[in-house]
């Protein structure tokens, strides 16, 4: 007579494959069928907007005064504009746009690129995020380009998504060099994303000028508007959170986000289009990208109702 353990595995065996890897995630939360070429295609969209939002930053010039040929023939941002940044600043920012030259490099060395879709940095843009996440109309519009503590602010809108993004790709991926990939990728969007936090966090009291409201609270609206358009729970908070949702609820700072583990949030390229667009909604196109985003499943999720998840 089998033993109840024996029973389990006759039964797991029997069952389809798809039944057994349930993810723990709901609805619309779950990972998607793609393969290891779709996934680093979509995330070249945000690598896009990093690469044109720091390198007009620091230059008033994107990506293709460096390196054109990676844009296969996409049209260039709107809004490209060099940013009043102190010195620091911008050698940072600097740094950060030629890393994202090389990261689009790495991922059309090993799957293959996608055109660069169509990308809106303007001020106007970025001032109706920042009116929708404090849930009024900014006087005078908030203006990332005006300093360098709004260029931040901004900034803290952007990196986070990507590293939530490679997060929850890691674990969908197959093939060695993809996971390669993706974990280099991974690690330098998390130390963009530190450097952004900790410059925020150590003016985390001070009035953004000139608006009566703190930096915390921007970066606790930005966050709660992410989570929001996310439609996939709390993914996201800002630089203090109350002491019970800090590192082992003992901490207001909150540098890095992270769940109760201490581990990095992932996100879904669903939840992902949902906050880029600024929609709420991956089959409506808005906010960075005006056009859709590009790639298989950013384009399916224009066109079809849903992907097929896991």
């Amino acid at each position: 007579m089998a033993t109840p353990s024996r029973y389990s595995a006759i039964i797991l065996f029997l069952l389809p494959l798809q039944l057994i890897a349930v993810p723990s995630c709901p609805g619309d939360c779950e990972p998607i069928d793609a393969t290891d070429r779709d996934w680093p295609q979509f995330a070249m969209n945000l690598e896009f907007l990093e690469t044109e939002w720091f390198l007009c930053a620091a230059h008033g010039r994107g990506l293709d005064a460096i390196e054109p040929e990676y844009a296969k023939g996409g049209p260039p941002p709107i809004g490209c504009k060099k940013a009043n940044l102190d010195r620091v600043t911008r050698q940072v920012v600097e740094e950060f746009g030629y890393q994202e030259v090389g990261h689009l490099r790495a991922i059309l060395k090993t799957v293959g690129g996608i055109q660069r879709p169509q990308i809106d940095i303007r001020s106007e843009n970025i001032a109706k995020i920042f009116d929708e996440a404090m849930g009024c109309c900014l006087d005078p519009p908030f203006d990332p380009y005006e300093d360098s503590i709004k260029y931040l602010l901004a900034s803290y809108v952007i990196p986070y998504v990507g590293l939530n993004g490679y997060v929850g790709m890691i674990p969908c991926l197959q093939k060695f060099e993809t996971k390669k990939l993706v974990a280099g990728l991974l690690g330098v969007e998390s130390g963009q994303d530190a450097t952004i936090r900790a410059w925020l966090y150590e003016k985390a009291n001070e009035n953004v000028e000139p608006y009566n409201i703190t930096v915390t609270e921007f970066t606790t609206k930005i966050s709660k508007l992410r989570n929001k358009l996310g439609h996939c729970g709390i993914k996201d908070e800002g630089i203090m959170v109350p002491p019970e949702l800090g590192a082992e609820n003992r901490t207001s700072s909150n540098v890095l986000s992270a769940d109760y583990d201490s581990l990095s949030y992932p996100r879904t390229p669903a939840e992902i289009a949902r906050i880029t667009y600024g929609t709420g909604d991956e089959h409506r196109p808005g906010g960075f990208f005006p056009e859709g985003a590009n790639g298989r499943i950013a384009r399916e999720y224009l066109y079809n109702d849903k992907l097929k998840v896991l």
